[in-house]
């Protein structure tokens, strides 16, 4: 096979929600943020994530309310696009193209239809510049418009969101960059420069990195590389200008914002720690330490009741007027301390790897959302560049998900290695894993692998760790040898070695009976039962980086990479060397669920994919170029529902999903058509949220339709008659889900909405007057009734006695009965004659 079109590389959530400054609706119900290709809704009550805004194809680059309307968003992106939302029901309502990359942008309320975008300016240096546009928005009714009316504001910007702002509702934009503020006045025309050193007498920096601009005062706050925070008046005058300091923060100011009322000033960087200072009353602060992370954007409810910050561990927190920490969401954490391979988790389903500092993050990839985090070193983390401290170098699952291992290192010194080996337990109660066993220096150097035996029924679990000390040993579940111990722990069972070289890799048979360890140019295969060496494979020249036995009907295989770029294959039953092929495979793995391999391989500069079987010749799946940089982390997760794909391209898909990390921390995976159309119209279908009033609007979506015709059927005689309203139609959902803009009048609307509603008052009379008519019509009956059972003669009675056999009727079924015999049925000879 070779590439296929229908399969494509696309964001799988766990994307950055610390990209751009997230933004609160005005009544402080929901919270906006940018996330990869997408905005994403949350409630900022429940930290769920209510909808996901997507349309762009390009990474969002910010999001805005609507100045004229608290309803609507709007979302910039690369793809040179900026699209207005309404973000209550998650629908698209215009997009504007404007051609250009958008790298940030903004609004203002005395700019009406009028944005403000920074995008990169025509150079020929190799220094890309940026200039602040002003674009106005066509005022069409076509959902899809250009923009023709661009006007440039300023040259040399900064493309940082950060380092622009709007003063005094739109009078004046403050712009920072290098060491230089510059202030243009819109009234006027007109821009003044201000200028500083590159450092000041103490040996600060002074380079701008932030800033803000008071609501109501002619104020600029500007933060620092230094940690300062300045605030320049007087900025009208070139010559009169003055500024004041404020100094807390012992590193670079990351973010600066105003309350909106002016009364406060908030600030923010890498301590982890929000400083409220009181404006005009710089003395008086306020702190809110131990935020966990370093602050990487503050944003401030327009009503002044929520703070929310961003932090540089993919982290959203919620605050309540800098006294509590309301709520927490927690984005996929990504960065450069990811030392331990993708992993998931056997009962959770859950994507696990480095998460904070000292922890495991454990990820649900169905809901984007992480489930808990898992305190491994359990030491507090010290916020300090230069110090070493305890890192999670490497993690692994047993098949049954029971047991976690974690490996943890620290550096003091070039010669000292601290290492610890920390065996987990799952706990039921809790549903979350309890230490068992820590193995302090488990081994004499650093410990290049890990594995345990993957075989749920096996009777005993046996862990393995391979060590540049030229060792492996393996780790057995043990019972407690005395009776007052608690529970079993883990002891040494086997250490081996083979002529003194070290060991780089190891890993299990599908059914626990083999075990391969890469001694650099030497793959041994040892028996676990017995500790029996059973054979050595040998193998062109270049030190084994990865060993990976194959599954189901490929179980004989046993596949390595080396050093040398060759992706080799041996048989376990010839012991011999059965294919072998030139490529530089960065990362081999297995799917638990099938015969399939995956191979990442890095050529000039970027990163190909190869499915195959070890037994076919050809690859069942090839793409080139699926990202730019090296895949050093991957993995397939076993699927929910299994896919029935009837494409043989796409069948390696059907049980397992596929996804790796790229080099710049972006989560990727596979996905078909199919599967893509499918989640686009779930997400389409209208969802009303139960907490809604049962008014009948809601009733029109019928919801309850089951629920109202039994009630309907049981009280017939309380409702009356009225115009059947369409439920469920396509009509009604088409109306709700049609922007308003294209809409006819809501008077229109609401006359035939209400029509359909009233009750005709001439049906009501009639009614009436036929229950009357019939309740003197049964008194009539009766009183004649009475008469007549006293003159009945004896063959009556005769009569009575025959039918006695038949049951007896009740008395109002008797009436009903007599009313129904003296019904005209004239209607139906006629209607048999014709």
């Amino acid at each position: 096979m070779v590439e296929h079109g229908d399969i494509r590389v696309v964001h799988c959530g766990g994307s950055k929600l610390n990209f751009r400054d997230p933004v609160i609706t005005h009544d402080s119900r929901f919270l906006l943020c940018a996330s990869g290709e997408a905005v994403k809704v949350f409630s900022t009550s429940t930290e769920e994530c209510i909808h996901e805004l997507r349309g762009h194809t390009g990474l969002v680059t910010g999001v805005l309310l609507r100045p004229s309307n608290h309803l609507q968003v709007y979302s910039s992106s690369l793809d040179g696009t900026v699209r207005l939302w309404d973000f209550t029901d998650g629908i698209l309502i215009k997009t504007c193209v404007i051609g250009y990359p958008i790298y940030s942008f903004y609004a203002s309320a005395k700019h009406e239809n009028v944005i403000f975008i920074v995008t990169s300016m025509p150079s020929e240096k190799r220094a890309e510049r940026f200039q602040l546009v002003a674009v106005h928005l066509p005022q069409s009714g076509d959902q899809l418009v250009e923009a023709r009316e661009l006007s440039a504001v300023l040259s040399g910007v900064n493309p940082n969101p950060a380092a622009i702002a709007f003063g005094r509702g739109g009078e004046f934009i403050a712009s920072v960059n290098d060491l230089q503020l510059e202030v243009y006045f819109f009234k006027k025309q007109k821009s003044y420069r201000f200028f500083l050193k590159e450092d000041n007498k103490k040996g600060g920096w002074n380079t701008f990195t932030c800033v803000a601009c008071h609501p109501k005062d002619d104020c600029i706050a500007t933060g620092h590389e230094d940690g300062k925070i300045r605030l320049w008046r007087n900025f009208n005058h070139k010559k009169e200008y003055t500024y004041s300091t404020l100094h807390w923060h012992h590193s670079a100011v990351s973010s600066l914002c105003f309350t909106p009322e002016g009364t406060n000033l908030l600030s923010g960087g890498v301590e982890s720690v929000l400083i409220q200072w009181r404006y005009k009353q710089e003395s008086e602060r306020d702190f809110l330490p131990r935020l966990g992370a370093a602050i990487t954007h503050i944003t401030v409810s327009p009503d002044g009741s929520l703070f929310c910050t961003s932090h540089s561990d993919n982290k959203i927190t919620i605050i309540q007027s800098c006294v509590k920490v309301s709520a927490v969401i927690q984005g996929l954490v990504k960065g450069d301390s990811i030392r331990t391979d993708l992993m998931m988790d056997p009962r959770s389903k859950a994507l696990v790897l480095n998460g904070k500092p000292g922890h495991l993050q454990f990820y649900s990839l169905q809901r984007d959302k992480l489930l808990y985090n898992l305190d491994i070193v359990q030491q507090e983390y010290i916020h300090e560049s230069g110090l070493q401290q305890f890192e999670v170098v490497k993690a692994a699952f047993d098949a049954s998900g029971l047991w976690l291992a974690t490996v943890e290192e620290r550096h003091q010194k070039a010669a000292e290695l601290e290492l610890n080996l920390k065996l987990w337990a799952f706990d039921e109660q809790t549903q979350s894993f309890v230490l068992n066993t820590t193995i302090s220096a488990p081994h004499d150097a650093q410990i290049t692998a890990m594995s345990f035996r993957q075989t749920a029924d096996s009777q005993t679990t046996l862990l393995v760790s391979t060590s540049k000390d030229g060792h492996f040993k393996a780790w057995q579940l043990a019972a407690p040898a005395h009776t007052e111990d608690e529970g079993p722990s883990w002891l040494c069972d086997f250490v081996g070695a083979y002529h003194g070289l070290v060991p780089e890799c190891c890993s299990f048979s599908a059914d626990g009976s083999l075990l391969a360890v890469a001694f650099q140019e030497v793959v041994t295969v040892w028996s676990p039962a017995t500790w029996e060496l059973l054979t050595t494979l040998s193998q062109p020249p270049g030190a084994v980086s990865d060993l990976c036995f194959g599954r189901l009907s490929c179980s004989k295989y046993l596949l390595g990479t080396t050093a040398s770029n060759l992706l080799c294959c041996w048989n376990l039953l010839t012991c011999s060397l059965e294919w072998s092929t030139s490529m530089d495979v960065r990362r081999l793995l297995v799917d638990p669920l099938s015969e399939n391999m995956a191979a990442f391989c890095y050529q000039s500069g970027s990163t190909d994919l190869f499915v195959f079987k070890p037994s076919e010749p050809r690859p069942l799946f090839s793409r080139k170029a699926v990202c730019s940089g090296k895949v050093t982390q991957a993995v397939f997760a076993p699927r929910e529902e299994m896919l029935e794909s009837c494409e043989e391209s796409s069948q390696w898909l059907n049980r397992s999903q596929l996804y790796f990390l790229t080099q710049q921390m972006d989560l990727m995976t596979f996905t078909t058509k199919a599967e893509e159309d499918r989640l686009l119209a779930s997400s389409k279908q209208l969802v009303i949220d139960d907490t809604v009033a049962m008014t009948p609007f809601y009733l029109l979506l019928g919801k309850h339709r089951q629920q109202q015709q039994e009630h309907r059927d049981s009280d017939s005689s309380l409702w009356a008659e009225r115009t059947a309203l369409p439920q469920t139609s396509a009509s009604i959902k088409e109306l709700l889900q049609t922007p308003a803009h294209v809409l006819p009048s809501t008077s229109y609307l609401c006359s035939m909405f209400v029509q359909s509603l009233l009750i005709s008052v001439s049906d009501v009379r009639e009614e009436k007057a036929h229950a009357e008519e019939e309740m003197e019509s049964e008194k009539e009956e009766e009183d004649s009734e009475e008469e007549m059972e006293s003159s009945r003669s004896k063959p009556e009675l005769v009569a009575a006695a025959t039918e006695s056999d038949a049951p007896a009727l009740t008395k109002a079924q008797a009436r009903e009965l007599r009313r129904v015999r003296k019904l005209d049925h004239s209607w139906l000879a006629g209607l048999l004659d014709s």
